[in-house]
């Protein structure tokens, strides 16, 4: 059974920084990372391929960057320039190439004004 593990979420005033990790058991694929605010429907926030390949919502465009390393069998999502609008638990889904799918288990983000 393969089992993912996340990161590197908390408290980081308007403009700060943060950087969340996913770690996988298993050779992965690709990522998607999410994130869900409060009342609101779990979004997608960015991508990235085996091959490094990346796509970005256009909310976070410019500020997030998501990054791999194959090696240690783990992803990145930097986050600067942090909005109170990014607040969320986020989470990242980890495909393998088994074909199967892992969720992590989430890591709450919090940016104050």
């Amino acid at each position: 059974q393969v089992h993912v593990v996340e990161s590197g979420g908390g408290l980081v005033q308007a403009g700060g920084s943060l950087r969340l990790s996913c770690a996988a058991s298993g050779n992965i694929f690709s990522i998607k990372w999410y994130r869900q605010a409060p009342g609101k429907e779990r979004e997608l926030v960015s991508s990235i391929t085996r091959g490094g390949s990346t796509n970005y919502a256009d909310s976070v465009k410019g500020r997030f960057t998501t990054s791999r390393d194959n090696a240690k069998n783990t992803g990145y999502l930097q986050m600067n320039s942090l909005k109170p609008d990014d607040t969320g638990v986020y989470y990242c889904n980890v495909y393998l190439f088994s074909g199967a799918s892992v969720w992590g288990q989430g890591t709450q983000v919090t940016v104050s004004s």
